[in-house]
């Protein structure tokens, strides 16, 4: 196999490093290098000390007894369209009146709101843990819920959506593998 190399491209083999990535770097992933293992660990474990995702949001509830108490931050309209089953609902606006009548300040609280293009789960979780909760948000929120098949409660009756084969595997026997 006979291929020209322009003299830009920079070739490395399983057991010789990546180039260092600078300034006039062709790949636009490497233009700001990974940031040290160390340092990468511990941004990532931040992220998880704030993040959850909806599979393992529907993993713990379905156990029965999740050791965490979901909240809906969306409005009355929204939760009547649909909501996770055994969500609280307490609306961003509400949280300052009703947190501590509806929840157990020894759980933490995961939030969620419609989906990734929407902040209100962020907003919620902020409003809870400046009134001293521990919280993570549910990332990609009601609309990955439904993406991904999971059943889901309406003003009208409970409904179970087919999962979208670009967000989860189409057999529930089958794992994502992450």
């Amino acid at each position: 196999m006979n291929q020209q190399l322009s003299a830009d491209t920079r070739l490395t083999s399983p057991t010789s490093p990546a180039p260092a990535a600078t300034g006039d770097s062709p790949s636009a992933v490497l233009a700001v290098p990974p940031a040290p293992p160390a340092e990468a660990a511990a941004l990532l474990r931040a992220a998880l000390a704030r993040h959850t995702d909806v599979s393992d949001v529907a993993a713990d509830l379905a156990t029965g007894a999740p050791a965490f108490t979901l909240v809906d931050s969306r409005s009355t309209a929204a939760w009547d369209q649909g909501h996770v089953p055994g969500a609280v609902h307490l609306p961003t606006a509400s949280i300052p009146a009703l947190a501590d009548r509806l929840l157990d300040r020894a759980r933490p609280v995961v939030t969620y709101c419609w989906g990734p293009g929407c902040d209100g789960a962020t907003r919620a979780a902020l409003a809870l843990a400046e009134q001293g909760f521990r919280v993570k948000e549910m990332l990609g929120g009601f609309e990955y819920w439904v993406r991904e098949g999971f059943a889901y409660d309406t003003a009208d009756g409970p409904r179970t959506p087919a999962p979208d084969p670009l967000t989860a595997p189409l057999r529930a026997a089958d794992d994502c593998g992450c």
